[in-house]
């Protein structure tokens, strides 16, 4: 059996593939970014995945593509947790980057952008994806990604800065109480998250002109940083993967035309065309 895994900082989408690779099921779990999760976290949260822990032992081989796997100490802990678990496994794991990749244009040159609760971009020449810089992550980098708009709607709320009407259905949606926010960014797993959940607020009031406003100005910071560094014209496709790209898609194609680019495809998920690449080739 062979399990293929695209991990988010949210959640891990899994497909189970039996050995001529036909698939068997699909479930999704709690994200598994070893970037903000220990090992202890980690442990508990495949732990806790009972299909998967029901067929742990036929399983011959992994594919974990996922965020904050960009770095060799993230990805050891990773593999451990996933070795204790799949103790007849081959485990191969890569940056969910590569998974865009794969589920864009495997063949062809083009950049590949992720807007989900992170963000990243690559330029791909056909043969290797090439980055920009080494992500730092939500504190500092991810550019128009869910925590980067949780972490604007946050700080626009306090500091009310936020239209009226919008304030108060954001009280309505959200807990935000003091305690409960500081709770829930500085002693609790996963904080980019937590920040990112605040982001579906946005797809409600997209054409409110506060709300416009900041998906604009976050799209035009992103393609400052992870877009416009490489240099590439219209004739380069470009994709994006994930739930802020894909829901915000009308206000992103606007911003590349801006910046004289159009934008090629827009993918909410990259599962289905990740395991039809597996499918199509040898590992």
């Amino acid at each position: 059996m062979i399990l293929i895994a695209d991990g988010g900082s949210t959640k891990v989408d899994w497909i189970l593939l039996n050995a001529n690779k036909e698939e068997i099921f699909r479930i999704n779990s709690l994200g598994l970014n070893p970037a903000v999760l220990n090992e202890s976290e980690l442990q508990k949260r495949v732990d806790s995945i009972s299909k998967l822990s029901k067929v742990k032992e036929n399983v011959k081989k992994i594919y974990f593509y996922g965020a904050g796997c960009g770095t060799k100490k993230a990805v050891a802990v990773l593999y451990k947790v996933l070795q204790l678990n799949f103790t007849n496994a081959q485990i191969i794991i890569s940056e969910d980057m590569l998974a865009a990749v794969y589920a864009c244009t495997p063949k062809e040159p083009g950049i590949v952008c992720i807007l989900g609760t992170g963000s990243n971009s690559c330029y791909y020449d056909g043969y290797k994806a090439n980055k920009l810089a080494q992500s730092l992550g939500y504190t500092i980098m991810d550019e128009a990604s869910g925590n980067y708009f949780g972490k604007l709607l946050l700080r626009d709320f306090y500091y009310k800065k936020m239209p009226e009407s919008i304030a108060k259905s954001f009280e309505e949606e959200f807990n935000l109480n003091v305690d409960f926010v500081k709770t829930n960014l500085y002693l609790k797993a996963n904080p980019n998250m937590y920040l990112a959940s605040f982001a579906k607020f946005m797809f409600d009031y997209k054409n409110e002109k506060y709300i416009n406003k900041l998906i604009k100005k976050g799209f035009r910071k992103y393609f400052k940083y992870q877009v416009l560094p490489y240099n590439k014209g219209k004739e380069t496709s470009i994709y994006f993967i994930g739930s802020i790209a894909y829901y915000f898609r009308d206000i992103l194609k606007k911003v590349a035309l801006k910046n004289n680019l159009v934008i090629t495809d827009v993918i909410q998920r990259p599962i289905d065309n990740l395991v039809r690449f597996h499918q199509n080739n040898n590992f």
